[in-house]
Order: C-alpha cells, then sequence, then structure tokens
C-alpha cells in the first residue's frame, strides 16, 4: 500500500470515527448498541492501522527519534480514548474530565495520526 493511500484509508477511518461518535453521543443515554459497536469497531481499526503502519515502516528502513516519538504520542492518545470512553460507557456518572477529554483527544488524536503519517 503506498503512501497516499494510507493517508487516505486513515483519513476515511477517521471521518467515520467521528460520524459515528455524534450520531452516538445524538443518540442519548443509554447508548445506542449499534451505535457504539461500529464507533468502537472503527476506533479498533484506526489504531491497528497506524500500528501495522508504523511496524512496516520499522521493518523497512527503521525509525527515527522524531518517528518514535511522534508515534508514541499518537498511541499514547489512542489509550487516552480507549479508556474516556469506556469509562463513559459505564452506567454510573462520570465526573466531567472524563467526558471533555473524550471530546478534545479525538482531535488531537487525528492531528498527531496525521503528523505521524507525515513523517513516515
Amino acid at each position: 500500500m503506498n503512501t497516499q493511500s494510507r493517508v487516505v484509508g486513515a483519513g476515511l477511518l477517521f471521518v467515520f470515527i467521528f460520524l459515528s461518535g455524534f450520531w452516538l453521543s445524538s443518540s442519548g443515554n443509554p447508548y445506542n448498541a449499534a451505535a457504539s459497536t461500529i464507533h468502537k469497531l472503527l476506533g479498533v481499526g484506526a489504531g491497528v492501522f497506524l500500528v501495522v503502519t508504523i511496524v512496516q515502516v520499522n521493518q523497512a528502513g527503521g525509525l527515527s527519534g522524531i518517528e518514535i516519538v511522534a508515534g508514541v504520542a499518537t498511541g499514547l492518545l489512542f489509550l487516552s480514548l480507549v479508556a474516556s470512553g469506556g469509562l463513559l460507557m459505564i452506567d454510573r456518572q462520570m465526573p466531567a474530565v472524563v467526558q471533555r477529554v473524550h471530546h478534545i483527544a479525538p482531535y488531537l488524536t487525528v492531528l498527531s495520526s496525521a503528523a505521524t503519517l507525515y513523517l513516515l
């Protein structure tokens, strides 16, 4: 898979993640099971896609220090989304900061993912 198709693929995944997230948040509590499943699967798919891309680039020619830092930062942002999203799925009331993290981190993750793919 060439670089252009990787960027387009990642971009499409993020568009669908955002759309399913907006669909999920508009469905109200308790969350719609179908929307929740689609949203989670798209997020996992995007994370796996990025990890596979990083591993392939590393095997092909090695990663520079800045590429490693960008990959780790993106991975940590993905983990923050998984953790905050998981907490929001619990039936108990969560502190407002959890929802705030889940509303801000996606934009940071997209920027970080784009930077990582650019550097690779």
